[in-house]
């Protein structure tokens, strides 16, 4: 039961880390376009596309944290993993507990930065506040916040999952073949 539970949950938990990838990607693809199209008109025209600035704050913002998730997912974040790696030829049992203490700790400061974010998110939405130069350019604050709460949510939740199940990708739960021993 609890076995399905988690594997149907991985399941999901990763498609919407996928999803949020590609739209991460996509945001990177319409960064591309803002600034070519800034840099021409600078150049052709001497006339810098409005907002360009407040752009690029937005997108970076979007790209690192629709993309977070999916990174966590796949085990490429950055992190040095020398020591667990040295480690694991002599004591694998010990590096396995150190990975699951660091993903553990990991999931932990994730769920912070959700928890903190949400209420940002909530008060954004309601009192509309917006960045950028009023009658130049401006955007609200509240996707942003979303965004991050988002992302730190889901990463957060990916990171449990690897420390329950005790494996990096969890999206690779299964139940143990006959002659396979179970950990």
């Amino acid at each position: 039961m609890l076995k399905s539970v988690l594997t149907g949950l991985s399941g999901v938990a990763n498609k919407v880390a996928i999803i949020a990838n590609a739209a991460g990607t996509v945001c990177v693809l319409g960064l591309v376009v803002i600034l070519n199209v800034d840099v021409i008109a600078r150049g052709v025209f001497n006339a810098p596309l409005k907002g360009t600035y407040e752009i690029v704050q937005l997108s970076v913002v979007f790209i690192v944290f629709l993309q977070l998730a999916d990174v966590v997912r796949v085990d490429r974040l950055t992190r040095s993993d020398g020591f667990l790696n040295v480690l694991h030829k002599r004591r694998p049992n010990l590096t396995a507990n150190l990975r699951r203490i660091i993903n553990a700790v990991s999931a932990i400061f994730m769920g912070l930065v959700a928890y903190i974010m949400f209420p940002e998110f909530m008060h954004m939405w309601e009192t509309q506040d917006f960045f950028g130069v009023p009658g130049v350019f401006t955007a609200p604050w509240w996707p942003i916040k979303l965004v991050i709460a988002c992302g730190c949510a889901l990463s957060c939740i990916i990171f449990v999952l690897k420390v329950i199940t005790a494996q990096d990708r969890p999206q690779l739960v299964r139940a143990p073949e006959h002659n396979e021993p179970t950990t």
